[in-house]
């Protein structure tokens, strides 16, 4: 069996090769020995559990893991295989970083185009090194960048993706969010448009952490989490109202020099509102980084994910929360034609009942 997984990547490894160009061989060479290290280092979970090399904690964390992966195919409809029901421990803290990237009067982000994922708006190294290097030389280039550690990414079912030590003994909310929206990207992923994918990923990622702590959290774990999701829902929307500012500017007929000035000037007082908002959350500091390196790279990562989630969470109350019935619709709009598709999200969370439009 590893053989054959094995002789899988590296095929898949030529074959992606063979489809890009020669300058490009070097970055997918990387990616391709990335994915292989990862995938050959797998340990089934249920065979770890029972060898007596884990101590108490790691027990717990990967018995907690497999009741999350059983439910959420169980009970959210996600595919049901051999994803994260096997464990790599990383050698470094996480196993992929994400370079994203936005010129510097621009929030439209930079996207880069691969065989198996379409277009996206993030590039990913196996390196921290490399993600920063070529950070660098978009730098020189006038692009504002964010090279982001990621603690997991799907493969999109060419792979049983494991369970990694980057994430997994994080609290168990956060273990499922990041499960479930990891295995809604098997259930429904668009090529070329980040935003689908992502705000759909999150909306399933939040509806069921809701039904997970419903079941089997506790009334002070489902707080903690509901709490959570005020602050990102107040930082969006903060971050949204930075996003048009900027819009304003960079759209407008100012020299590049008073552009510049206006956007590093607002970046000032957004800080210092930021100080506000986290008072009112009884000093979190959670986003204290995000905030001292705001630049537009970062406010275009967030809109990825956000920007659309109203409307998929519209879609999926309108089915009852039906998650095979929200699946259908899902993919029903991921077939039309961009505009329509952009014309339907656009109008979801202004008028839910508008999902009547939607085919089951």
């Amino acid at each position: 069996m590893a053989i054959l997984a094995n002789s899988r990547i590296l095929l898949s490894g030529l074959l992606i090769l063979s489809l890009c160009s020669c300058t490009e061989g070097g970055y997918y060479l990387q990616a391709a020995k990335g994915q292989y290290d990862i995938l050959k280092n797998r340990q089934p979970i249920e065979e770890l559990l029972v060898s007596g090399e884990l101590n108490q904690q790691q027990q717990l964390e990967l018995s907690r893991i497999l009741k999350i992966r059983n439910f959420a195919s169980e009970q959210l409809a996600l595919p049901e295989n051999d994803s994260y029901r096997s464990f790599v421990k990383l050698k470094q803290p996480y196993p992929l970083w994400n370079v994203v990237a936005a010129p510097e009067f621009s929030l439209e982000p930079k996207t880069w185009c691969f065989p198996i994922a379409g277009c996206v708006s993030y590039r990913g190294y196996f390196s921290e090194s490399d993600a920063t290097e070529f950070a660098q030389n978009l730098k020189k280039s006038n692009y504002d960048t964010l090279v982001a550690g990621v603690p997991a990414y799907s493969t999109l079912s060419w792979f049983d993706d494991p369970v990694l030590s980057s994430f997994s003994s994080w609290p168990a909310s956060s273990v499922a969010r990041l499960i479930f929206h990891e295995l809604a990207h098997q259930q429904l992923y668009l090529p070329d448009d980040s935003a689908f994918s992502e705000a759909f990923a999150t909306s399933v990622e939040i509806a069921g952490s809701k039904l997970w702590l419903a079941s089997n959290g506790s009334d002070q774990e489902a707080q903690l989490f509901r709490r959570k999701l005020e602050r990102e829902e107040t930082f969006f929307e903060w971050t949204n109202s930075l996003h048009h500012q900027l819009e304003e500017i960079y759209a407008g007929s100012l020299s590049i020099i008073e552009k510049r000035h206006l956007k590093r000037e607002l970046f000032k007082e957004a800080q210092s509102h930021y100080l506000s908002l986290k008072e009112s959350w009884g000093g979190y500091s959670g986003y204290d980084h995000w905030v001292e390196t705001m630049n537009n790279a970062r406010l275009v990562s967030l809109q990825t994910y956000r920007i659309l989630l109203p409307a998929f969470d519209a879609l999926l109350a309108e089915h009852n929360y039906s998650f095979p019935e929200f699946y259908n619709a899902c993919r029903y709009l991921a077939e039309q034609p961009v505009e329509l598709r952009k014309r339907l999200l656009d109008k979801l969370h202004e008028n839910p009942k508008l999902t009547a439009q939607v085919k089951q």
